[in-house]
């Protein structure tokens, strides 16, 4: 099924065979980039930036720019016609007749999709408060398959905020649709993963999942270490933010009982829940994560567009 003019609110809005495209010409993009510089000439990105963002915001600009095309948009709600009161419904419909495609990040969950039903162009969710996070997804899921060279058979154990981490809640309804996935889902007990998001992973698919509070314990067994930063904007006191902020912190040592081809990845920005030893070991990838990132939006958005045929 084609993808041109599609929103993507949610990971689920994306088969496997729709997801693997975008992968098979991310990287393909990754490897030949000049051969995609003006693919995009003459369309324009408008970026709808309700939250502050530095990797999603400059990702997808980044990608745009390198395809040839050009951005127009708002990084600060309160530097557009937001601040006097305009309704999201009304943004879309000037934005989307201003750009070919959007990227929206709002803190409230939800939004993207209210958006989306206003919206005559493709509609890209950027993060909506603590729900999902498509394209970090996509961004994760290349990463993997670039290193791992599969997106199967593997045991992921995912480390931090899984309450409220959109990141998390994205890649693992996303891994738990291929076969023979198994999650370890590590935080401490006052964040732990939605229990409706658990139910639905285990009610629609074949994984195993295990809860723990221990990073230790299962290091030896894990494929991928996915770490996340404990978010203070999404605590509602300090106090409760300050007595979780350090729950889990991977330093090199930790690694030693780790398989060799073992991946720590990290959706960023980082705290303190990696130490910085972690960055001279070949098993930390988080920043070429970043890089991927910009790769697998360049794809999106040529699909998105139609500019390209899928791989």
């Amino acid at each position: 099924m084609s993808l041109i003019g599609r929103h993507l609110i949610d990971p689920n809005d994306l088969t496997l065979e729709e997801t693997q495209q975008i992968i098979d010409l991310g990287l393909k993009i990754y490897k030949n980039p000049a051969d995609y510089a003006d693919v995009c000439k003459g369309k324009i990105l408008g970026t709808l930036f309700y939250e502050p963002s530095t990797r999603t915001r400059l990702s997808f600009e980044s990608a745009m720019l390198r395809l040839g095309g050009t951005i127009l948009g708002f990084s600060d709600a309160n530097t557009s016609a937001v601040k006097k009161g305009e309704s999201i419904a009304d943004t879309i419909r000037v934005l989307d007749d201003y750009a070919d495609i959007l990227v929206m990040r709002h803190p409230r969950e939800g939004a993207p999709k209210l958006a989306s039903q206003y919206s005559t162009v493709s509609l890209i969710n950027g993060g909506d408060g603590g729900h999902q996070h498509p394209t970090q997804t996509l961004t994760d899921l290349i990463t993997i398959q670039n290193y791992k060279g599969k997106l199967e058979n593997l045991k992921v154990a995912f480390c931090g905020d899984l309450l409220f981490g959109r990141t998390v809640h994205s890649l693992l309804k996303s891994l738990s649709r291929y076969p023979n996935m198994s999650f370890i889902l590590i935080s401490p007990p006052e964040l732990k993963i939605p229990y409706h998001l658990k139910d639905e992973i285990l009610h629609n698919h074949n994984v195993e999942i295990i809860e723990t509070n221990s990073l230790e314990t299962y290091m030896p067994e894990i494929d991928i270490l996915y770490m996340t930063r404990i978010q203070k904007e999404r605590f509602f006191n300090e106090e409760e933010y300050v007595k979780l902020k350090d729950s889990f912190i991977l330093s090199r040592d930790k690694l030693e009982n780790a398989k060799k081809d073992m991946l720590v990845l990290h959706p960023l920005p980082r705290v303190n829940e990696i130490s910085y030893d972690v960055d001279l070991d070949p098993r930390g990838k988080y920043f070429e994560q970043a890089k991927l990132g910009v790769y697998v939006r360049m794809a999106l958005i040529s699909l998105l567009l139609g500019v390209i045929e899928p791989c």
